[in-house]
């Protein structure tokens, strides 16, 4: 089916039509990668070094088992919304994402970062996991910990692969601390430019939300964002000892984010994780860090019997989280791809992507003959020699080491 004017056959497509939709600054600061962006590349193009093996008359019944459970949350297909901060290509931002996850029959993070509370999130998906960084001293963690609780998140995710640098954001534009008269007044042109994600916020009666609603402190004000990335930024960074200790604060589903050493993927396991994400932060990292997709099969087989192995980083097809699935990972999470739907279409714009790799994930399944997403397996795929890393070779990761 060709793309028609409320729906779009592709994640590029997505892509396309959230360009042209979105002014210059926003659309730059979904694209933004380190420094020269070669994590942010390899991600994306270190699926197409993978290929596939397929089988014929393989009696393939109609319906395909797309179904699995992510930190005990039952979901439709095999994709989680990744959680990701301040989501001002769209109004009703990580509220519009919530309701299409829900209607996709799947689980959503969301960002200690995010524009809109994490009550109306979960009001509109009992399915949400809620994202902390280290921030602040522990009474603040704590603090932070309890609101997601009455809030009933469902599972905590707690993001290790993202450490503050200079020039950390390659390509990404100046974002403003607050929409104040100087700040709306240098964007304007941009803004007027893109009439169609203005009208949005008109008709909503709001601005983009530039604060952290979720950071609020007890009887406070919301910080910024950029005052929120200015606490984290000067907390020392945690050891193991201390996120073991966040996880003992937590009764319930506990998922490590940023995994990409066999060693810390053990650690995980120690500490008592349910789960990790094999992951560097979509290249918004250490730029030079290989693909995750490289590293994944090194550590499924260091801990997969031992906890949920999921994967995040460059998924733009379903069949590349088919490719995922088979080596090992349980389910993946998406970002960028959502982010583009969102900005494309709103709610429907998000559904609209879920569909795509729903759709992708079940055409590959045919072509392997694979009645089940619980049956792939590495021998599905064409792995060339060197495309996996087994990191286990590096050496240890220093004791007590930060994330």
């Amino acid at each position: 089916m060709a793309s028609t004017k409320r729906w779009f056959e592709s994640v590029a497509e997505a892509q396309r039509r959230a360009k042209k939709r979105l002014p210059r600054s926003v659309y730059r600061a979904l694209l933004a990668g380190s420094e020269q962006g070669a994590t942010l590349s390899d991600n994306v193009s270190a699926f197409g070094e993978l290929g596939f093996l397929p089988r014929i008359a393989a009696g393939v019944p109609a319906a395909r088992d797309q179904a699995t459970t992510v930190l005990d949350r039952h979901v439709s297909l095999p994709v989680i919304v990744s959680p990701t901060g301040v989501q001002a290509v769209n109004a009703d931002a990580e509220v519009a994402v919530a309701r299409a996850a829900a209607s996709a029959g799947t689980a959503m993070g969301l960002s200690s970062f995010a524009s809109k509370p994490i009550e109306e999130v979960v009001a509109a998906n009992p399915s949400t996991f809620f994202q902390i960084y280290w921030l602040g001293d522990r009474d603040r963690l704590l603090q932070i910990l309890d609101r997601a609780r009455q809030a009933d998140a469902k599972g905590l995710i707690v993001t290790l692969d993202w450490t503050f640098a200079h020039r950390r954001d390659w390509g990404s534009p100046s974002i403003p601390e607050r929409l104040d008269r100087r700040a709306m007044a240098r964007l304007a042109p941009e803004a007027l430019a893109h009439p169609r994600w203005l009208l949005d916020f008109v008709r909503s009666g709001t601005l983009p939300d530039l604060t952290a609603p979720n950071l609020t402190p007890p009887g406070g004000q919301a910080p910024t964002f950029f005052g929120a990335y200015g606490e984290w930024m000067t907390t020392p960074l945690p050891s193991w000892d201390d996120i073991g200790w966040l996880r003992r604060q937590w009764v319930g589903p506990f998922l490590v984010k940023g995994i990409m050493r066999p060693e810390d993927a053990r650690r995980a396991v120690e500490i008592g994780a349910d789960a990790i994400s094999v992951s560097n932060h979509g290249g918004n990292n250490l730029d030079g860090t290989p693909a995750a997709i490289r590293a994944l099969p090194g550590i499924v087989e260091a801990v997969g019997h031992q906890i949920e192995v999921l994967f995040d980083g460059g998924i733009r097809r379903g069949s590349d989280v088919v490719k995922a699935l088979a080596l090992g990972a349980r389910a993946v999470l998406i970002g960028r791809a959502y982010l583009w739907g969102l900005a494309a279409s709103g709610e429907a714009g998000v559904v609209n992507v879920l569909d795509i790799l729903r759709s992708g994930i079940d055409e590959t399944l045919v072509g392997l003959g694979r009645e089940s997403i619980h049956d792939l397996a590495p021998e599905d795929l064409v792995i060339r020699p060197g495309f996996a890393l087994h990191l286990s070779s590096l050496g240890p990761s220093v004791p007590g080491a930060g994330g």
